[in-house]
């Protein structure tokens, strides 16, 4: 699991949890809490290329602004 970064906002119009991060996972990428529960899928990347916004569609009622979010790496391996 790599780090995503923290809750900045959520959005009043759509719902989705705002985070602040440096990293850029592909969009539908599973997002989880600090106690490995899935908390969303990645919606949307959008701002800088060095440190990014990430929009996060629930899947769940997790909204704690300032909490850390996380995701899976899933990199394909050639052989």
């Amino acid at each position: 699991m790599k780090k995503l970064g923290k809750i900045l906002h959520i959005s009043t119009l759509t719902g989705n949890l705002i985070v602040k991060s440096s990293r850029q996972p592909k969009i539908g990428t599973k997002v989880f809490n600090g106690e490995f529960k899935e908390v969303g899928v990645v919606f949307d990347v959008f701002g800088p290329v060095s440190s990014p916004y990430i929009s996060v569609k629930p899947t769940s009622n997790y909204r704690k602004i300032g909490k850390t979010l996380f995701f899976l790496d899933e990199e394909k391996r050639r052989k």
